[in-house]
């Protein structure tokens, strides 16, 4: 496979302004790669480092987070969001003790089979743990390429096989440089590429871009439904969780009255939580984070 021309110049951009990070360090272990991973789908680096450091504190280990109950991991991942983010990971730990010694396994196929990791977390974490070459695609990395290789402001919706391939094309031979690189590209996006204004004359690769060269068109393909927050399940889901993880016992039903007004819909959203695994509700009334 022939050296892209994007390689160095991005290589060398991320030598001088990669951000110093934990879960990239290099005494980092796979189990911390994995919870770092986890937390930051869909969620800012800034809101992340607190609880990772705090998760890794108290669970620095697969076996150490399996030895405790599902609730607890719930309430250490506190306002993240997406809590059931929490349960699979506590999920993936137990089954990493039963299945691999608990040892995080170093291959994408065993990763994949992992509670709650998908082909984007099990390509990171072989990558970034173990060095291995894999094309690693979150949102920062479609973006990039989109607009280098591509000529689009924006990646589509969805991951095609076209787009996969491509990224495909422009990983490094070498594995070690791969891993690196699946880092470097990630980090530009967020930095310097970033979706809505893109500091494109901090770009190391600029005069390479095929988007610019295209006179940055506008996007003007299928987009994301834009996901709304007030008012929703989702909104009153959270403040339930909020009262859960707060408090140290079960709470009586009927005090989560004052959390929302909708009686319907609160209990649509506390019926949602239970079937989830998020909460359990007892005999007596009251309810509770997962034992």
């Amino acid at each position: 496979m022939p050296v892209s021309p994007l390689h160095a110049p991005i290589l060398g951009w991320y030598a001088q302004h990669a951000r110093d990070l934990p879960w990239r360090r290099p005494d980092v272990t796979p189990w911390a790669v994995l919870v770092s991973e986890a937390m930051l789908q869909q969620t800012p680096v800034a809101r992340v480092l607190p609880v990772y450091l705090a998760w890794l504190e108290r669970w620095p280990t697969p076996g150490a987070l399996a030895a405790e109950t599902p609730g607890a991991a719930v309430r250490i991942w506190g306002r993240l969001g997406y809590p059931r983010r929490a349960l699979r990971l506590h999920e993936a730990a137990s089954t990493i003790v039963a299945r691999h010694d608990g040892e995080v396994p170093s291959s994408y196929d065993d990763l994949l089979a992992l509670p709650g990791v998908g082909s984007y977390t099990a390509a990171a974490v072989a990558s970034f743990a173990f060095g291995a070459r894999h094309a690693v695609l979150d949102t920062n990395v479609r973006r990039v390429l989109a607009r280098t290789l591509g000529g689009q402001e924006q990646p589509a919706p969805h991951l095609t096989a076209a787009e996969r391939a491509a990224a495909a094309c422009v990983v490094p031979d070498e594995a070690a440089v791969a891993a690196r690189w699946a880092v470097a590209v990630m980090e530009l996006g967020a930095l310097v590429c970033t979706a809505r204004e893109p500091r494109c004359a901090d770009c190391p690769v600029l005069e390479r871009c095929a988007w610019r060269g295209a006179g940055k068109p506008s996007y003007d393909g299928p987009r994301r439904a834009p996901q709304g927050f007030a008012g929703t399940d989702r909104q009153v889901r959270g403040l339930i969780m909020a009262v859960l993880r707060d408090s140290v016992d079960p709470v009586p039903v009927a005090s989560l009255h004052a959390v929302w007004p909708g009686d319907t819909q609160r209990e649509r959203a506390l019926a949602g939580l239970v079937a989830d695994g998020l909460a359990v509700r007892h005999p007596d009334g009251t309810v509770a984070l997962p034992a």
